[in-house]
C-alpha cells in the first residue's frame, strides 16, 4: 500500500522526519570532526574513513526508514517471531569462532571489511515481540505469573548480550521494557517488584568481573585514577568543560586528538560539548525532546492497542539510548558502552535505529490498514485516552494501525 502524500502526513511525522534528519546531518559532522585528526596522526589515509562509512551506513538505514515507513507494520507483523529468532541465532553465533573481538569484547560478526552486531537486531526484534505479545493479551500485565514467559525471553537475551560483555545494551533493552509495561498499564506494585529484582541481578552482574568493579569505583569519583580506570571519563569531563558556552568552535578539539578514546563513537557528545559547547549539547537535545514529544503523541492519538505499544515502544528505545549516553558523558552513570542514536558513529546501530523511526513514521501516517492487527481493549492505559477507539470520526496517527490480530 502506497503511503499519502507528504502533505497529507500529520505533525507529529514531519516532526520526527525532521529531527531524524538534523540528527545525522549532526553526525556527518561530528563524525569527521571526531575521527580525522586522529587518523590523519595515525597516517591512515586523508582523516575521511569513518565520514565515508558513516555516510555511506546513513545511506543504508534511510531505505530502510523509508521502506518501513511504507509498509512497516505489515512487514513487522509478519515475520517478529522470525526476527527474534533469528536474533537469538545471531547472538549464539558471536561465542563462536565466528564472532569479532574488538577491545575485549566479542560483540560482532564480520566478513573482512564489513561487521555486524546482532545485539542491536536484537533490541528492536524484542520491542517487537513485547508489543505484539502485550497487544494481543493487554490483561497480562495485571498478573505477573502470565508476564515469566516474556521475561524468559527478554532475560535470555539480555544474558547473552551482557556475556558479551555488552551491558550498556542490556540496560537499553531492560529500561525500554520497563516504560512498555507502564505504557500497557502494568500496577506500579508489580513493576517496583520486578524492578527490584532486576537490579539485583544487574548489580551482581556488576560486581562479579573486577573490571566492572573498577568501572563502578571510578565512576564514584573518576579523578582519584585519572590514569587508570577513570581516563575516559576524566577526559571526556575536560572536554565539556573546555567547551564553555559557545565551544572552541566546529574542528577545533584538543582531546579528540591526544586524550579522548572513542571520540567518534561512546563519546562523541563530549566532542560536541568541546567544539560547540553548552549551546550544541543543547541544541542535540532539543532534537531528541522533539523525538520524545511527536512519538509520545503519536502513541496517544493512536486508537489501536498494536499502533499505540509500538510507538511508545520505539520512542522509548530511542530516548533510554540516548539516556544513557548522555548520563555516562557527563559523569552521572558509569561507562557502559552506548552510542548516541543517530550522531554517534555505528554501523548497526544506525541502521537499526532509522529502521525503528520508519516504522513509528508508519504508525503516525495509519499506514497498513488492511491488515487484521491487534484488537483494541477498553481499559483506559498509560497514555491518556480510552484505548476502545475514542473520536472515531477524526483520523488520527496510528488510527489505521490495525484492530484484529495478525495470525
Amino acid at each position: 500500500m502506497a503511503s499519502a502524500s507528504p502533505r497529507a502526513q500529520p505533525l507529529e511525522y514531519n516532526i520526527v522526519l525532521t529531527a531524524v534528519l538534523c540528527l545525522l546531518a549532526a553526525g556527518t559532522v561530528m563524525v569527521y570532526s571526531a575521527s580525522s585528526s586522529r587518523l590523519l596522526l595515525a597516517g591512515e589515509g586523508n582523516g575521511s574513513t569513518f565520514l565515508v562509512k558513516y555516510v555511506a551506513y546513513g545511506s543504508v538505514g534511510l531505505v530502510v526508514m523509508h521502506l518501513l515507513a511504507r509498509r512497516g507494520i505489515e512487514i513487522v507483523l509478519r515475520h517478529t517471531t522470525g526476527l527474534l529468532a533469528g536474533a537469538f541465532f545471531l547472538l549464539v553465533l558471536v561465542k563462536t569462532p565466528l564472532g569479532v573481538e574488538i577491545n575485549g569484547a566479542q560483540r560482532w560478526l564480520g566478513l573482512g571489511p564489513l561487521q555486524f552486531q546482532p545485539s542491536e537486531l536484537m533490541k528492536l526484534s524484542l520491542v517487537l515481540y513485547a508489543v505484539k505479545i502485550l497487544a494481543t493479551k493487554p490483561r497480562m500485565v495485571m498478573a505477573p505469573r502470565l508476564l515469566v514467559p516474556l521475561g524468559l525471553v527478554a532475560g535470555g537475551a539480555c544474558g547473552l548480550i551482557a556475556s558479551q560483555p555488552d551491558l550498556g545494551t542490556a540496560l537499553v533493552i531492560c529500561f525500554t521494557l520497563i516504560a512498555l509495561l507502564v505504557v500497557a498499564g502494568i500496577p506500579i506494585r508489580h513493576l517496583a517488584v520486578g524492578l527490584v529484582g532486576v537490579g539485583l541481578l544487574v548489580a551482581l552482574f556488576a560486581v562479579i568481573e573486577p573490571y566492572r568493579r573498577a568501572r563502578l569505583t571510578s565512576f564514584i569519583n573518576p579523578w582519584a585514577d585519572a590514569g587508570g580506570d577513570g581516563f575516559q571519563s576524566v577526559q571526556g569531563q575536560i572536554a565539556l568543560g573546555s567547551g564553555g558556552l559557545f565551544g572552541r568552535g566546529v574542528g577545533a578539539s584538543v582531546q579528540k586528538a591526544f586524550f579522548l578514546p572513542e571520540a567518534h563513537t561512546d563519546f562523541i557528545l563530549a566532542i560536541i560539548g568541546e567544539e560547540l559547547g553548552v549551546l550544541g549539547i543543547t541544541v542535540l537535545l532539543f532534537l531528541y525532546g522533539l523525538i520524545a514529544y511527536a512519538g509520545l503523541r503519536i502513541a496517544k492519538a493512536a486508537t489501536s492497542a498494536y499502533a499505540k505499544l509500538l510507538a511508545a515502544g520505539l520512542t522509548a528505545m530511542v530516548l533510554c539510548q540516548a539516556s544513557i549516553n548522555v548520563f555516562t558523558v557527563l559523569g552521572l552513570a558509569p561507562l557502559t558502552g552506548v552510542p548516541l542514536p543517530f550522531v554517534s558513529y555505528g554501523s548497526t546501530n544506525l541502521i537499526v535505529l532509522l529502521g525503528a523511526m520508519g516504522l513509528l513514521l508508519n504508525v503516525a501516517s495509519g499506514g497498513a490498514a488492511e491488515l487484521r492487527l491487534v484488537a483494541t481493549p477498553s481499559r483506559p492505559d498509560a497514555l491518556g485516552g480510552d484505548r476502545s477507539g475514542g473520536d472515531r470520526g477524526a483520523r488520527r496517527p496510528g488510527a489505521d494501525g490495525g484492530r484484529r490480530a495478525a495470525g
